[in-house]
């Protein structure tokens, strides 16, 4: 096994496919499933079944994946460290975001990236913040902007900001201000929620049954703008924050009621592997990060 090999498997194993793994490594396909049976014949075992669709990974090779990230991870560790004695961050990172944010940020933040860090890259990854905790903690992303994540080992989390959340509805044509919704009258209204899994689902619960408020859920749908579709459509309505109304198509549509009496905030956070060394490219990415939000109104 060599350090080549291993990028191929694992850069199969990340696109599921041969050929946009080519492509991506710049080089033929035949070339590329060469080299990958190659390592098998070396380990004498099956990592990847071949099908129609493109390729999966058999329980090995789940357990040669996982190993090879961290190796990969270390290897790009070693040459980023070496890169910073010259006081230029370089190397590659992948950045999670959540839906929310994805849309609103990612121009920008790869815009900047490109200006600021010349001889470094960025992969975005898109994720609901419980996801992307999961992918910290394994070591498949670097850095990430989550939503109040659960007490985690695995990872470490700074607050960048609070937002209050509010109840959308559906505009109407008066185009009346909307006023502060007193949290108990949130009983009143159907609600379209995320499933229990979302940390924004948890976070309305939690304040809920502090308050002694029994929801009306109308309907469970975990993609943020299918929420915001089917408000549109009048069959409920939604608790969101103001970030992820605007990063809808339509975000005229809708208007926000902010909860008083108590007030509902969601709270963005910074989170990053406890168990990896930040590198100076993650460093200088968090703080870009929290340049562009705040200089940008982002939140």
């Amino acid at each position: 096994m060599n350090l080549k090999q291993l990028e191929y498997f694992v850069r199969v194993a990340e696109l599921g496919s041969f050929g946009k793994a080519a492509l991506q490594l710049n080089m033929s396909q035949p070339a590329l499933s060469r080299q990958v049976r190659l390592l098998e014949t070396d380990l004498r075992t099956t990592l990847l079944i071949r099908n129609g669709r493109g390729v999966v990974l058999t329980e090995i090779g789940k357990r040669l994946f996982d190993h090879g990230l961290r190796v990969l991870q270390l290897v790009t560790s070693v040459a980023e460290d070496i890169e910073a004695a010259r006081d230029e961050p370089s190397g590659r990172i992948v950045l999670g975001l959540p839906p929310s944010m994805s849309r609103r940020l990612t121009p920008l933040l790869v815009d900047t990236f490109r200006s600021e860090f010349p001889a470094a890259s960025v992969a975005i990854v898109e994720g609901l913040s419980i996801h992307l905790v999961e992918w910290i903690a394994m070591g498949r992303i670097d850095l990430s902007l989550v939503y109040r994540p659960e007490p985690n080992p695995a990872i470490e989390i700074t607050p960048v900001a609070d937002e209050a959340m509010g109840l959308v509805s559906r505009a109407t044509r008066s185009g009346a201000k909307p006023k502060s919704l007193p949290f108990a009258r949130l009983a009143d209204y159907p609600l379209i929620l995320p499933e229990r899994t979302h940390a924004m689902r948890r976070l309305i619960d939690t304040q809920a049954a502090m308050a002694g408020v029994k929801l009306n859920i109308a309907l469970e749908i975990s993609s943020v703008p299918s929420i915001l579709d089917l408000v549109h459509a009048g069959y409920g309505h939604a608790v969101l924050t103001q970030t992820a109304v605007a990063a809808s198509e339509r975000p005229g549509a809708f208007t926000l009621s902010p909860f008083k009496d108590p007030l509902l905030t969601s709270t963005l956070c910074l989170a990053v592997s406890s168990h990896r060394p930040v590198t100076p490219l993650i460093r200088q990415t968090s703080k870009l990060l929290r340049e562009i939000l705040a200089h940008n109104k982002l939140l």
